[in-house]
Order: structure tokens, then sequence, then C-alpha cells
């Protein structure tokens, strides 16, 4: 029960989050290359079963960078313990998606 309403908070966090920088866009095909951004990589979250973790910031993002010892699927070399809130992420798909592998 408490992952089901973890992963419809973060759900709901995520559709609130989408209005904001949507609105805000400078034109239609930036809104719709952000929104498929942030989808690609909710979706990568809810198949690798990291969505509830996404959404109680608990996941350390340097395991998945470039500096990992693989190319990486963000494109950045962040420090070790960077447990960035869900809402960073997402607006992060947004104003650079050319950090996420799933974006290009």
């Amino acid at each position: 029960m408490l992952k089901r309403l973890t992963v419809l908070a973060a759900t709901g966090a995520t559709a609130a989050l989408l209005i904001s920088p949507v609105a805000s866009a400078n034109n239609s095909s930036e809104a719709t290359a952000g929104a498929r951004c942030v989808k690609a990589g909710v979706a990568f979250l809810v198949q690798n079963n990291l969505i509830s973790a996404a959404a109680q910031q608990q996941i350390d993002y340097d395991t998945i960078d470039t500096d990992a010892g693989s190319p990486g699927l963000i494109n950045a070399d962040l420090p070790a313990g960077s447990f960035l809130s869900l809402g960073t992420v997402i607006r992060l798909h947004f104003t650079n998606p050319e950090l996420f592998d799933w974006c290009n």
C-alpha cells in the first residue's frame, strides 16, 4: 500500500511540475520535447523499479552518471551523494535535456 501511495504521489508531483514548465516554454516544440524527455525519464524509473526511491529522494544519481565506469545515463560528472529531489530532476529534463541519454 505504501509503495502504491508513493507511486501515486510521484505521478501527481510529476504532473504538477509539468504544468509550470510547459506553460512558460518559449514555444510549443520546446514544451513538447521537454514533456517527451520527462516521459522517457519517468518510464526509465518505472521500468527499473526506481520510481519510489526517486520520489523519496533515495537515489544517488552519481551511480548512473558518466563517471560510473560506463557511458552513463546522465551526461554529467556528479559528486558522490547526489541525492536530488524528483522535482529537480524533472526540471532538468526541461532545462538541460542534453544531460539525459533518453532525451536525445
